[in-house]
């Protein structure tokens, strides 16, 4: 017989609520080599993350990667964590709190709540808490604009193991990518623009480098649709930018081990722009919509060194949309279109109703 998780206490009369759930990635709980062994072994043990044989990756994992790189990852972590803790987390819990407030604006009583993918506070944890709150609807929102089935369906795979140990289910839905949302693009549009303002726009044979987080190529001949959305995620970014083909380059960061990944890689097309007398490079990475170890240390500080070493005069990180006002309301109209059919809004007040019926009839009898 399958084992279920024990159902909360019910109370009767308990209104049913709808629940929102941002995910993302996931952090280490601290920039400690400990911290980091956690993370990385839950992280890489995921048969989606990495699509090799079992057995050869645990040797490998378990022999090599979690003896060696915990203490180098940490290392990068600690030049970037914030006084709150890891930026990821920082920027996702106060994402979900302006979602909540958004929302609220346009006349949703919702909860709103955010969790990590691997690390803390976990998905499930996060579910079992909705659950016991009254949660019969819920919204999980993964925060990747580009489909892929290392990052997206990682998320779904991990709410339906929740749902299959869940006797009481509630309903649920997902959002699967947002990589050509209008509000998204604009929001992107605008970081740019207001980055522009602020250090002058790009000159003749400057360009704009939109750098998104790599995966092996093999995902892409097995039929994954990544590579594709973030081709037109960086198109239609420079298309409202009114750039030119030759005026920006679409590269993938963060490649991991000997075989070959999606390309052009971003760190050897940094070099290679200096090396051509690109004298300015801007970087932006729309895969991220919050900064983290992969923005704030592989992209701002490595990818402003690989630039500058081979020549380049001049190179600016466009942080991730983050709190971004333009982009809260674009993610706001996204859950929105994804919350349709859920009664979601305040419901009128009958006293109200009856008192402005009231009046009505009132000002109607005076006529």
């Amino acid at each position: 017989m399958p084992r279920f998780l024990p159902e909360p206490p019910h109370r009767h009369g308990t209104p049913a609520a709808t629940a929102v759930v941002l995910v993302n990635l996931g952090t280490p709980d601290a920039p400690t080599a400990p911290a980091l062994r956690r993370y990385l072994k839950q992280f890489l043990s995921d048969p989606r993350v990495v699509e090799i044989p079992r057995a050869v990756w645990w040797l490998i994992l378990n022999g090599i990667i979690l003896n060696v790189r915990p203490k180098k990852s940490a290392a990068k972590y600690a030049s970037v964590w914030m006084t709150e803790g890891s930026p990821l987390r920082v920027h996702t819990e106060r994402q979900a709190t302006l979602l909540k407030g958004f929302l609220g604006q346009r006349g949703h009583r919702l909860k709103v709540e955010w969790a990590m993918r691997y690390g803390s506070p976990s998905l499930p944890a996060v579910l079992d808490r909705l659950k016991a709150e009254g949660a019969t609807r819920i919204l999980v929102v993964p925060m990747y604009p580009q489909y892929a089935a290392s990052t997206t369906a990682t998320v779904v795979d991990e709410a339906c193991r929740w749902l299959t140990a869940t006797r009481n289910q509630p309903e649920m839905r997902f959002v699967r990518n947002f990589h050509d949302q209008p509000g998204y693009i604009a929001a992107l549009e605008q970081s740019v623009r207001r980055h522009w303002q602020a250090v002058g726009p790009l000159g003749t044979g400057d360009r704009l480098v939109i750098s998104f987080h790599g995966l092996p190529k093999r995902s892409l001949d097995l039929g994954d649709p990544y590579f594709c959305e973030c081709q037109k995620t960086g198109r239609l970014l420079a298309e409202r930018l009114g750039l030119t083909g030759d005026q920006y380059r679409v590269c993938f960061q963060s490649r991991f081990g000997k075989a070959e990944w999606l390309q052009p890689y971003t760190a050897p097309t940094l070099a290679a722009l200096a090396r051509e007398g690109v004298g300015r490079v801007d970087t932006i990475c729309p895969g991220f919509v919050a900064d983290c170890l992969e923005t704030l240390e592989e992209i701002a500080m490595e990818g402003k060194q690989d630039f500058l070493a081979a020549g380049g005069r001049e190179y600016h990180y466009i942080p991730a949309l983050n709190e971004d006002d333009a982009w809260l309301h674009a993610l706001a109209d996204l859950a929105e279109n994804h919350l349709a059919g859920w009664p979601t809004r305040t419901p009128p007040d009958p006293a109200a109703g009856e008192a402005t019926a009231r009046r009505a009839a009132a000002l109607g009898a005076r006529t």
